[in-house]
Parts: structure tokens; C-alpha cells; sequence
């Protein structure tokens, strides 16, 4: 995927994360079985999905009820989020599921040659990755430090809508990057700018402090 393209979506609010693996699945006649399966994302595990140059994490998790009112109505599976369609839930090869542990993707790869290619390298090792594209409805941010860390800490609790669930290359794609880095960029710049006025205050507090204390002793007041 170009990155004008990948700014584009991003842009309008479209977010992608590569999370969890994908597996050929062996069911009925092996030779002639072309499904795999795995987790999109899973559920209420931090992960740090952004860090800057002075060490400042954006740390990420997704609620178990995040995907209650998603729109996943037309849900494609791509390979990077791009060109051919391998398989579709509208026409019943694609089915997404969401459980306990997270959003449990199941494809059947059968309908086409490009998709039987792809199933031959997810079962040969090759890819092993997913990802998906949404859009967030609802969060929740805070700011934290811990152990010598700061940053902030997101939670997902709504996504309002399902794009695509995608097998991914290695390394990192461009999408997952360029993402990444929109989401949490802003809200690292605002925490640190939050921290620095804070401190101001801080300081002129002391001042001012130091001040009043210098005037007791030479009896101004």
C-alpha cells in the first residue's frame, strides 16, 4: 500500500494494528483444506505501541466490549491491507468471532488461486502475522509513570467499524507504522506539554515561596 494512501485513511481516522498470528487449519480432507485462522487482536493485554526518542510510552489495550457495536457488516480479508480480496464475510468465507480472548478470524482461502497461493504460505511459515484496519468510537487516555516510564495509557473501548482483517508481511508494514505513530505522537507531545506547564507552576510556586520567606527576614511584612 502506498504511504499517500495509508496518510489518506489515517487521516480520515482509519487505524491499523498487527497483532497476533495466523495458522493454516487442517479440517476434513486436508488436501483439499484451504482455511486458517487466528486472533485479529485480543483482549486486555497492554502492549507499547508507540515510543519516542525520550523514552515517553504510548501504551495501548483493547476492551473485551469493544467490538459490542461495530459495524462489521462487509469485512474483507487482504494481504497488507490492499488489492486482492481473499475472502469476504458477506459471501460466507470469512467469519469473525468474538470470544473471551479477542476477535477470532476463521477465512477460507479455496475460492481462488491468489488465495490458495496465500494459504500455502501461511502454512509454509512465511506469514504468520494478521492485522486489521477500524475505526475508534470510543477511549479512554491517562497519563502515568511507573518504574522510571512515562507515557500514556489508552484503552479501547468502542470500535465503530470494521474495514479489513489482513495477513502481513515482516517486517513491519507501512500502514501498522504510519498508524502507530499518528495515534500516539499528538498524545505523548500533549502529556509532555501538560508535564512542563505543571512543573512552571511548580517552580513559580517555590518562588514565590522564597520570596515571602526573603521578606519575613527583612521585616517587610
Amino acid at each position: 500500500m502506498s504511504n499517500k494512501l495509508i496518510n489518506e485513511r489515517v487521516e480520515a481516522g482509519r487505524e491499523y494494528r498487527r497483532m497476533s498470528l495466523i495458522e493454516a487449519r487442517a479440517e476434513g480432507n486436508e488436501a483439499e483444506s484451504y482455511v486458517v485462522e487466528g486472533y485479529a487482536t485480543t483482549f486486555n493485554e497492554p502492549y507499547v505501541l508507540w515510543e519516542d526518542m525520550d523514552g515517553w510510552q504510548f501504551i495501548e489495550s483493547i476492551d473485551a466490549r469493544a467490538f459490542d457495536n461495530t459495524d462489521m457488516s462487509d469485512v474483507i480479508m487482504q494481504y497488507d491491507h490492499q488489492g486482492k480480496v481473499y475472502a469476504r464475510n458477506k459471501n460466507g468465507t470469512l467469519s469473525l468471532e468474538v470470544d473471551e480472548h479477542g476477535l477470532k478470524v476463521r477465512a477460507d482461502l479455496s475460492g481462488t488461486e491468489a488465495g490458495r497461493q496465500l494459504y500455502d504460505e501461511i502454512k509454509g511459515g512465511y506469514t504468520d502475522k494478521m492485522s486489521f484496519g477500524f475505526v475508534v468510537d470510543g477511549e479512554e487516555c491517562t497519563r502515568f509513570k511507573e518504574n522510571g516510564i512515562e507515557g500514556v495509557r489508552r484503552v479501547i473501548t468502542s470500535i465503530r467499524k470494521l474495514y479489513d482483517v489482513s495477513a502481513v508481511s515482516i517486517p513491519a508494514n507501512d500502514a501498522t507504522e504510519i498508524s502507530a505513530r499518528a495515534v500516539s505522537e499528538g498524545a505523548i507531545a500533549d502529556a509532555k506539554a501538560e508535564r512542563l506547564e505543571a512543573e512552571k507552576r511548580e517552580a513559580e510556586k517555590e518562588r514565590l515561596k522564597l520570596r515571602l520567606r526573603a521578606m519575613r527576614i527583612k521585616g517587610e511584612f
